[in-house]
């Protein structure tokens, strides 16, 4: 397994480069306001449970006010491309789900529906917008030593939002992509457009892709 402390190191100087176009993740491993685990293999069943108790202590310890993050790493096992990559992540979203002790209790203001264009995948009755990194992306900004899922809190984007911030940062991220990359992530859209799922893998989907992921509720 992997050394947590080196994994930790790798994503910290990972964010930190010069030209990673995420200004909020930037500001958050700054001020060291997010958790790291490190798992098995992306799509493993058997750490649904831990994930899905991490997260929860996450939320409970999340400060108010401070833009955090989940970063769950699984060095185990690599994908083979981009295609392996998103289909273990949302194997893994799926168990994950299943795993939740309260999968009806889920966020407000989001819909369980991945074709819903407010989709946010939810766990422990909080909604999450979900970053999977990958070493084999096609965006550089995805390109990730090891596969990680990195789990934003999506009411954080509501309070930038409410504060009137949310769309300079969006601007200003967004233009430190392009020149990054040298294009425009085709997937982008805002939460209420489009349903978010399509953005989770970093894959350009397909205008027929459909989301794998099933809710449970009753």
């Amino acid at each position: 397994m992997t050394n947590t402390e080196r994994v930790a190191s790798e994503f910290r100087e990972f964010v930190q480069q010069p030209g990673f176009p995420c200004l909020g993740a930037k500001s958050v491993v700054r001020v060291n306001s997010y958790e790291l685990e490190v798992y098995g293999a992306l799509g493993n069943k058997s750490d649904a449970g831990a994930l899905v108790s991490d997260l929860a202590k996450f939320s409970e310890q999340a400060i108010e006010n401070r833009l955090s993050a989940f970063v769950a790493v699984f060095p185990d096992s690599p994908p083979e491309d981009e295609i392996d990559f998103e289909r273990r992540l949302w194997r893994q979203l799926q168990f994950l789900h299943e795993a939740d002790p309260h999968p009806a209790r889920g966020a407000p203001d989001v819909s369980s529906d991945p074709e819903d264009p407010h989709f946010s995948f939810s766990v422990g009755g909080r909604a999450f917008f979900v970053v999977g990194l990958n070493p084999r992306s096609s965006r550089v900004a995805r390109r990730f030593q090891w596969p990680a899922l990195v789990f934003n809190p999506h009411e954080q984007f509501s309070r930038l939002r409410e504060q009137g911030r949310f769309e300079g940062l969006r601007s200003a991220i967004r233009a430190r992509d392009i020149a990054l990359q040298g294009s425009e992530n085709p997937n982008l859209a805002d939460f209420g457009e489009r349903s978010e799922a399509r953005q989770y893998s970093g894959r350009q989907t397909e205008g027929d892709w459909k989301c794998p992921f099933h809710t449970k509720l009753p």
